[in-house]
């Protein structure tokens, strides 16, 4: 659980950095419900145009291999002024991002 809540502050930051210093941004809207060891929902939208959602679900509670499974997406404007999304799941196969602006494997 640690990890994922890490993960997602890593991404605020760095979609944070990457629009840069805007020290006028405000927050318009945040949610956020830590359902404890089952998962959690939050989502959050600046007036710099930054957002990020994210969902997470305990998967095979019960078995030997529990996995917390977090689907969510992250969007900001980048220099270029092209507005930037990502979308991912993330879980027992590791971080699985995409994205228009993202390379495609073959």
């Amino acid at each position: 659980m640690r990890t994922c809540i890490v993960f997602a502050l890593c991404v605020a930051v760095a979609t944070a950095a990457s629009v840069g210093n805007d020290r006028e941004a405000s927050v318009l809207r945040y949610d956020n419900n830590n359902i404890g060891v089952d998962g959690f929902n939050y989502a959050y939208e600046t007036s710099n145009g930054i957002s990020s959602q994210a969902q997470a679900q305990l998967k095979n509670a019960n078995s030997e291999n529990p996995a917390l499974e977090v689907r969510g997406q992250f969007a900001y404007t980048g220099p270029d002024g092209v507005v930037y999304t990502v979308t991912y799941v993330a879980d027992e196969n590791g971080f699985q991002p995409q994205g228009a602006h993202l390379p495609q494997s073959p």
